[in-house]
């Protein structure tokens, strides 16, 4: 198997959107629980091909050049939380209305566009960076993850990120995704609930 990692840009939105929904139901697919499946993507993968602050990576496979995975997040997430509830969510909101939804999940992500959450003060007191990374299951267990992660750590690196670290928040239910970020050396957040997890880049054990 044949892969290569580049730079995500706009053009990817569509096959993030599409990763995303293949991985929302804590790394399975989440096809079933949805009659919008644009949903889960438009929440945590696709702004970060289209806000400012945002940076992100994508693995393609050779053989078919289908993307099949990415690395997305912001170097300040502050500001990236900012722009998008001036800029983002608001389209959202008034695109995708509640009493659009037939299934509990349509509704769930329609609510959150209303009132998207923003990261804990003690993340913030971590690093200023986040990420969310997501790899179709065929492609799993490769090591493609490890590796992911430290094209991710390696960019951040130059970038001047403040508190020179990253953090990211887990769906409790993904056991699996858990101890792969132990592994690499990621710990829970101190003040934070036990979801959130993040690393120092000097701490990283890739």
């Amino acid at each position: 198997m044949s892969i290569t990692i580049r730079r995500a840009t706009e053009d990817d939105a569509p096959a993030l959107s599409r990763i995303c929904l293949l991985t929302a139901d804590a790394g399975t697919s989440a096809e079933h629980l949805h009659d919008y499946g644009e949903l889960p993507g438009l929440a945590y993968a696709v702004p970060y091909v289209k806000l400012p602050t945002t940076w992100g990576f994508v693995m393609v496979d050779d053989a078919s050049s289908e993307v099949v995975g990415y690395i997305v997040g912001s170097k300040d997430t502050r500001a990236y939380e900012k722009y998008a509830a001036e800029h983002w969510w608001p389209k959202l909101v008034e695109k995708y209305p509640p009493s659009l939804a037939k299934k509990p999940d349509d509704e769930r992500y329609m609510k959150l566009f209303a009132n998207m959450h923003t990261a804990p003060d003690a993340n913030i007191a971590l690093a200023a960076a986040h990420l969310h990374i997501d790899i179709l299951d065929a492609y799993q267990g490769r090591g493609w993850g490890r590796r992911l992660i430290t094209t991710a750590i390696e960019y951040l690196k130059g970038e001047n990120v403040e508190g020179a670290g990253v953090w990211l928040g887990m769906d409790p239910r993904n056991v699996k995704a858990r101890a792969f970020y132990e592994r690499l050396g990621f710990k829970r957040v101190e003040g934070a609930d036990e979801n959130q997890y993040g690393i120092k880049f000097a701490d990283y054990k890739g």
